[in-house]
């Protein structure tokens, strides 16, 4: 691998001179700036990142850390938040924890202050406190789609009103006069998922309708942990007419169990979920949704992050995403009279 100093001896300059270059830093002739980029080009160079981090005490480099890349949604933030990164001149490392807080904490143990600058965090399954000792050593946290705005963390956050999606998704199957509806949950009662099965059971309450809790099952937020849930559903519930689901993986999964179990989406069945991954365009019958701001949450993340790296004194701070939107195809309809 060639070195600063070879490219400097080739140029004839010193190795600060070619450093300066690089980073556009300092007064540099243009006679000897070209015959210093001519060097690098010649000779192939290129910037070793980790060791110019570790000299600088700063890294061209953002962190995301997810909870499981497997899971859709997190690709299609991982590029929205890489180019809002690269935009602003930096990198992005996409760290999988696994939903292990043992390899989240050695990311952050590794990474964070290091090849990283600060990190951003969706869902990864770490304590705060954890999070709050990274900041301590001098690396921002911001947490990505928060999804409880009345409840801020005791860290920078992008939030996303998920109550006020799962009250959408509970309004349009009603205004459908569905009546007899299921509900899939992608996580534990008190997981992830609660806002939005608690804005769902609002919209229920709201138009003076009881929602039976025998018709809930909590499931992994996956397409074939939704597949079983909803199969179990629709079988101890054959008059249900509609399946409300927290997230698109479950909702996804719903649809296949319908079409195993031989009922028409939409006509025997409507199926609803949340988020709008690009699975729910590509599905057939296309999935009905509540779509999230997706990119706009990455884009606003990667800006805060950048703020509380560029300004370390500024205080904790909560910014709202815009308010999620239905998005209405083909897997919902009128229920079935």
């Amino acid at each position: 691998m060639t070195t600063l100093s070879e490219v400097a001896h080739l140029a004839g300059v010193t190795s600060a001179t070619v450093s300066n270059v690089l980073r556009k830093r300092g007064k540099v002739g243009e006679q000897t700036r070209l015959r210093v980029l001519a060097a690098v080009e010649q000779l192939g160079y290129r910037p070793h990142l980790t060791a110019r981090a570790l000299a600088e005490g700063c890294a061209p480099t953002l962190a995301l850390m997810v909870s499981s890349i497997a899971n859709p949604f997190y690709p299609e933030f991982a590029l929205a938040a890489e180019r809002a990164a690269r935009e602003n001149g930096r990198f992005l490392i996409v760290c999988n924890t696994n939903d292990d807080p043992d390899t989240g904490r050695a990311y952050l143990d590794q990474i964070a202050g290091t090849l990283s600058d600060g990190v951003l965090v969706m869902n990864a399954n770490l304590p705060i406190d954890d999070l709050k000792k990274t900041e301590q050593r001098g690396a921002p946290v911001v947490l990505c789609m928060w999804e409880k705005p009345d409840e801020p963390p005791e860290l920078s956050c992008i939030a996303v009103n998920f109550f006020e999606a799962g009250a959408i998704a509970g309004r349009h199957l009603i205004d459908l006069g569905h009546r007899h509806i299921g509900a899939l949950v992608g996580s534990k009662a008190n997981g992830i998922h609660a806002e939005r099965y608690r804005g769902y059971l609002a919209a229920c309450t709201e138009a003076g309708q009881k929602h039976v809790k025998g018709r809930t099952r909590y499931v992994e937020d996956a397409v074939d942990a939704g597949y079983e849930g909803a199969k179990a559903l629709l079988e101890a519930h054959p008059k249900l007419t509609a399946i409300f689901a927290t997230n698109d993986l479950p909702a996804l999964g719903a649809l296949n169990a319908a079409a195993d179990l031989g009922l028409t989406v939409p006509q025997d069945i409507s199926i609803i979920g949340i988020t709008d991954i690009q699975w729910a365009r590509l599905s057939r019958p296309a999935l009905t949704t509540v779509a999230v701001p997706t990119n706009s949450a990455a884009e606003m993340a990667v800006a805060l992050l950048l703020e509380r790296i560029n300004h370390p004194s500024q205080t904790t701070t909560m910014r709202m995403t815009a308010t999620p939107e239905l998005v209405e195809r083909a897997s919902t309809g009128p229920a079935k009279t």
